[in-house]
């Protein structure tokens, strides 16, 4: 099983970054997706979910009308589009895919700053 995250880097606030997460090893469109992210300091935050079929998302209440979930089921692919992007969005991005058990990502660094 491997998430492999990538699209992060250094951006200015009020930019935008895209972060995929490319899925192999199982059944991606069986489980649902989500991004999580840690910064220093402080614990692990569910940012965004997506349910298996995609019909359903959710989001953390600080990234809601800025960061759009979405997933690929024929390329097992995850994405996150960040945009108008805060020093406080600043983190590191991990995708995870959940359904009787639970897969990690190594995460995707991102910061925001002038």
């Amino acid at each position: 099983v491997r998430l492999v995250e990538s699209g992060g880097g250094l951006v200015q606030p009020g930019g935008s970054l895209r972060l995929s997460c490319a899925a192999s090893g199982f059944t991606f469109s069986s489980y649902d997706m989500s991004w999580y992210r840690q910064a220093p300091g402080k614990e692990r935050e569910l940012v965004a979910t997506m349910t298996s079929a995609g019909g359903t998302t959710n989001y953390v209440d600080s990234v809601k009308g800025r960061f759009t979930i979405s997933r690929d089921n024929a390329k097992a692919t995850l994405y996150l589009q960040m945009n108008s992007l805060k020093p406080e969005d600043t983190a590191q991005y991990y995708c995870n895919a959940r359904n009787w058990i639970m897969y990690w990502g190594q995460g995707t660094q991102v910061t925001v700053s002038s």
